[in-house]
């Protein structure tokens, strides 16, 4: 029960960044609600092995690596944007005309960061999603992080072109 327990505290706070990461890896809702889920089994069946350090970059290394496994078995589905149903906007006492605003620049972000290729969106997305540092997106993709850091800078540059904005701008 303590395994139990233990495994609560430390993978369970961090599934929805499981999720966010999963839903821009495989472009799709429903696949990454399996993912995650396949990836909590995982993690929970693995987790005698998990020799403590950074419980999040551990998860998260196992939702990334489940779904590189799921679009290899899938094929490349591309899809012209994210679904928005999981980004629903509460609404605020602002005017029609600024929601719209907000949701169409918000779409064109999303549109932006879905086209990026897989290797640039993961790391924009842990960064300036999810928060981690460069370390934790290293341990994460598992590359030096040199790699991150450019990977990263290229992945703001493609974004800003795709948006109309300077890099200065977008950084």
């Amino acid at each position: 029960m303590e395994h139990v327990a233990q495994f609560e505290a430390l993978i369970l706070p961090h599934l929805d960044a499981a999720y966010t990461l999963a839903r821009y890896l495989l472009r799709d809702e429903h696949d990454a609600q399996d993912v995650v889920q396949d990836a909590a089994l995982r993690a929970f069946k693995h987790f005698a092995g998990f020799r403590g350090g950074d419980a999040r970059a551990w998860f998260l290394t196992i939702v990334r690596n489940c779904c590189l496994t799921a679009q290899r078995q899938r094929g490349r589905r591309r899809m012209d944007s994210l679904s928005e149903d999981h980004d629903a906007v509460a609404v605020e006492p602002r005017g029609a005309d600024a929601l719209a605003i907000e949701r169409s620049d918000r779409a064109a972000i999303e549109r932006a960061v879905a086209a990026l290729p897989i290797e640039y969106r993961e790391v924009i997305v842990l960064r300036e999603v999810e928060g981690l540092s460069y370390a934790e997106i290293s341990e994460v993709a598992g590359v030096p992080i040199g790699t991150v850091m450019s990977r990263l800078s290229r992945a703001r540059q493609r974004l800003a072109s795709a948006l109309g904005r300077s890099v200065k701008e977008a950084g």
